[in-house]
């Protein structure tokens, strides 16, 4: 006599049930047939039904088959997971035990090893297959199962540095971190063919110490700041974001650059003075002033060296200054910083063609220079793949040819309507024309009305002055100069039209009275410079702390 096997019967309704709070009763059921086979097992005959009409119904042949293979997947998956988890545990324990017995592993310098030199990252290849020293950070880190690769930063370069046997054993190898400060001693080897590294080579080390440990998991450098982060958050990690290969490289550059210029001047006999930054006169204009009380006096931190730039002429003759200006206006654009270094320069017995002239020279003497050096020129190259020094001669562009051109090439001013002589031509405007035409320009002859009131004017042209503006394709104006008035009384009448009281410039006067000449100079913002060579898209990153007029703003994504 054959027995039937008796299977429980569960009930399942897709939309009023719940697979994890159901019991498989009519008035309580799973929501699915997969759940009931979970919750009851495979063999259970399963009654179903849709919402609340019609009756429960068993459910079809091809439902049961289709469930069960469902029902087999997920338990398969379920013991996999377990086994997974089971062996996630056991290494584990096995790291833990690891990390616990490398606390007793204690490393010594090599007994034979020969005196370590102390050498910086940039000696390095002077000092191949000697025993050396070398302090840094940890900028990259890879480890592997019988050695350590990681990437030292000293500040003077990068260096490869290679681990193994006991060395990767201790509790600091274990648990290290990027950024963390290391002392390294070994040897420098030449790698072989096929193999890349920095200088083409990397320290064999044979002893090591950590000597600060930095932050890993949430806290880890690379949670904290990241080349998609937020500006406002960019802004606060500074700090950290300037040990980046790219900040520092800007930095390096603009060092570079400093440099070039200084030479360039020093070959045209130019002497570097240092102009007080606490002034009680101005030379733009009060309204971007930033004013201060100097023991019961009104006084303001610099906008420009040049009146005092002006006084040395006498004395020292052409002279130049690498000085800090500070602009209170509410400028919160890509190219504005309320603090910035200020490159200034004045010349003795010039003419405005003497003066254009000096301007393309020191720019283009300068990129010559720093692209002469070989690590400069590489930098400048992955900040700015494909860079070409600009062309001479400069485009010489007048203030009223712009503005046809502006008209020319339907390019309005910020109302949206055509320019006119005696406008101050917009940035955006002058930036399109500048981008336009592709290379550098020189624009000049701008109208008195808009220019400050030290400024010569056009000889037989009077409502002009001997001004210029260098604007550089992708960043705009750098650098504004023009001839200074040479004459006493004209200045007195440009001090009275101007509504300046003359008293407090009586030294800046008096250069008129006690032998005058024909001069002018310049002002060149070095980190519009810097935009410019290294294709930033806002002189923040040019400057090692950028001060601005508005801080947590967010900066648009660059197109």
């Amino acid at each position: 006599m054959h027995h039937v096997q008796a299977y429980a019967v569960v009930y399942v309704n897709e939309t009023k049930g719940h697979d994890e709070t159901g019991q498989g009763t009519e008035s309580a059921p799973y929501a699915t047939a997969l759940g009931a086979m979970l919750a009851r097992g495979p063999d259970v005959t399963v009654m179903i039904r849709k919402g609340d009409e019609g009756t429960y119904e068993p459910l079809s042949a091809s439902g049961v088959k289709k469930a069960k293979k469902m029902y087999d997947m997920t338990i398969k998956k379920k013991q996999k997971a377990g086994e997974q988890a089971a062996q996630e545990a056991e290494r584990a324990e096995q790291d833990r035990k690891k990390l616990e017995d490398s606390k007793k592993i204690v490393i010594e310098p090599p007994s034979d090893a020969a005196p370590a030199k102390r050498i910086k990252i940039c000696a390095g290849v002077q000092n191949r297959d000697v025993r050396v020293k070398v302090c840094g950070w940890v900028h990259r880190l890879r480890s592997q199962k019988d050695r350590m690769f990681l990437v030292l930063r000293d500040g003077t370069g990068y260096l490869q540095c290679v681990l193994q046997g006991a060395l990767i054993q201790t509790y600091d190898a274990l648990t290290l971190t990027l950024e963390s400060s290391v002392e390294l001693y070994g040897v420098i080897k030449t790698l072989p063919e096929g193999k890349t590294a920095p200088d083409n080579h990397e320290l064999v080390v044979d002893y090591w110490t950590c000597v600060g440990k930095a932050p890993g998991g949430d806290d880890a450098i690379m949670n904290r700041v990241s080349e998609n982060a937020d500006p406002s958050i960019l802004a606060d990690n500074r700090h950290l974001v300037l040990r980046g290969e790219t900040a520092s490289a800007i930095l390096r550059v603009r060092a570079a650059v400093l440099d070039g210029f200084r030479a360039e001047f020093a070959s045209s006999g130019m002497l570097e003075v240092t102009p007080p930054c606490m002034v009680q006169t101005q030379v733009e204009g009060g309204a971007t002033l930033f004013q201060f009380d100097y023991y019961g006096q009104k006084s303001f931190l610099t906008q420009s060296s040049q009146l005092y730039l002006e006084t040395c002429l006498p004395a020292l003759g052409d002279v130049y200054c690498v000085q800090e200006s500070f602009r209170a206006e509410k400028s919160h654009t890509r190219r504005h910083l309320s603090e910035y270094t200020h490159l200034e320069i004045e010349l003795a017995f010039v003419s405005f063609d003497d003066l254009l002239s000096h301007i393309e020279q020191d720019i283009c003497g300068m990129v010559d220079r720093v692209l002469k050096d070989d690590k400069t020129r590489a930098l400048i190259e992955q900040l700015n793949p494909g860079f070409q020094p600009p062309k001479r001669p400069f485009l010489r562009l007048n203030y009223k040819d712009a503005i046809a051109y502006l008209n020319e090439h339907n390019i309005t001013n910020e109302h949206g309507e055509p320019h006119k002589i005696g406008d101050d031509i917009a940035e955006a405007a002058e930036r399109k024309m500048t981008d336009q035409l592709g290379v550098p320009i020189l624009l000049h002859s701008f109208p008195r009305e808009i220019k400050a009131f030290y400024m010569k004017r056009v000889p037989g042209d009077e409502a002009f002055t001997e001004s210029v503006d260098l604007l550089m394709p992708g960043v705009g104006e750098i650098v504004g100069g023009s001839m200074r008035m040479t004459g006493h009384d004209e200045l007195l009448d440009a001090y009275k039209r101007e509504g300046i009281d003359p008293s407090p410039y009586y030294w800046y006067t008096e250069q008129r009275k006690y032998g005058t000449c024909e001069h002018g100079g310049y002002g060149l913002g070095v980190e519009r410079l810097l935009a410019w060579l290294t294709n930033r898209w806002t002189v923040r990153e040019c400057s090692l702390y950028p001060r601005l007029s508005l801080i947590h703003i967010s900066e648009p994504t660059r197109p």
